[in-house]
């Protein structure tokens, strides 16, 4: 009787042999296999890439805005009550933030201007960012026109473009001085778009939240973790949603495996009766059919999660990015910083591999148990 490792290596022998003698369609099986893999991990990655850059970018923000709302909608909310927020024990500092949208009719873009709180440019002059620059082919000297709240042509000279390394936020900016942006909105110097509260102890953010809504109840403020945890809550939503379609395509792929490894043919049906007759186990037919879908699966699997990994940290996920940041006129251009969540690949791994490793040992089993003559008549 043969050793144990004398088997192993005659099985892993046939299993090789067997794989190339059937290359086309265990080809064609590896091309479906790959793509599904790629396209599930690029959804995943994305998601998760963006969520972590989301998280990074909201750290800088400000621990809590004040807006005033008015008919559940925010309205611009009146310095004068910068002097209460002020007067709340543990607030080191607020003032008032300026910043709006602005619809471009011509490439169809909304704009966000803003009044930084240093380094604003000259009266007349702004700063755009890079994907304001690319569709409006606009640069550095050149003239923007705007139209004003009360319906007349103001021009800006462009003083500089935003740096690209912040273009995930800075795409559709606009820095503006205080008072060129008051001009053409119409936004009278006693009020502002919203007001930034620094505080002592961050553990006390909830508490200076209820205070600053007790002394002014017609305001919302709204603390740094809220957005961190809506962001969130939208990017899941979207990768949620593209999942679930390519989760169809999962499941057709189950199902297109299955047939494939379900409805063996003639000749590995043979095959089988003659390995049973030259004195193989139903336990070494099994394995030469388990091994023969370990390959293929866990070749397709790194594959497909190789090339994913390409797709999202190396080409910014152009396939599928429209989909997963949304309806945009203007995309920002950024490389994500490469995240991967081993418990996703996991997931990943026991939705793809699992199954089309059962859906090959199954049936081979099946035909194992049966008389190796009647086998080998069919």
């Amino acid at each position: 009787m043969a050793s144990w490792t004398e088997k192993q290596r005659n099985i892993l022998e046939f299993t090789l042999s067997s794989l190339l003698r059937r290359k086309g369609k265990n080809f064609s099986l590896l091309a479906v296999y790959t793509l599904v893999v790629f396209a599930l991990a690029s959804a995943m990655f994305f998601t998760e890439a963006m969520k972590r850059e989301a998280s990074l970018i909201l750290k800088d923000t400000p621990e809590i805005i004040v807006q005033r709302v008015s008919q559940g909608r925010y309205d611009p909310i009146p310095v004068k009550y910068l002097d209460k927020i002020r007067k709340i024990r543990g607030v080191i500092s607020a003032g008032p933030r300026l910043w709006g949208y602005y619809y471009d009719p011509v490439v169809g873009a909304n704009y966000t201007l803003m009044v930084p709180r240093n380094g604003a440019p000259a009266p007349d002059t702004i700063a755009i960012g890079n994907g304001i620059s690319r569709s409006r082919m606009v640069y550095r000297g050149d003239i923007m026109s705007f139209r004003t709240y009360n319906g007349h042509a103001r021009s800006f000279t462009v003083d500089r473009e935003i740096a690209s390394e912040s273009e995930i936020v800075s795409a559709d900016l606009i820095l503006i001085s205080e008072a060129d942006f008051r001009g053409l909105f119409g936004l009278p110097a006693a009020q502002a778009t919203d007001i930034v509260v620094s505080v002592r102890n961050p553990k006390e953010l909830v508490t200076i939240a209820k205070k600053i809504l007790e002394l002014l109840p017609d305001t919302r403020p709204i603390i740094r973790d809220e957005m961190m945890r809506t962001y969130d809550s939208v990017f899941d939503w979207r990768g949620g949603i593209f999942i679930v379609l390519l989760s169809m395509a999962l499941l057709a792929f189950v199902i297109f495996a299955w047939e494939k490894a379900s409805g063996l043919s003639a000749e590995e049906r043979r095959e089988i009766g003659i390995l049973k007759a030259l004195g193989w186990e139903t336990a070494d037919v099994i394995s030469v059919k388990a091994y023969e879908g370990m390959v293929v699966s866990l070749f397709s699997f790194c594959l497909g999660v190789l090339l994913a990994y390409a797709h999202v940290f190396f080409s910014a996920a152009v396939l599928f990015a429209p989909a997963l940041k949304g309806w945009s006129v203007l995309y920002p251009n950024f490389r994500l910083t490469p995240l991967i969540d081993p418990y996703q690949v996991a997931v990943l791994f026991f939705l793809t591999v699992v199954p089309y490793t059962v859906a090959t040992i199954v049936p081979s089993w099946r035909a194992a148990i049966v008389d190796p003559d009647s086998v080998m008549r069919t």
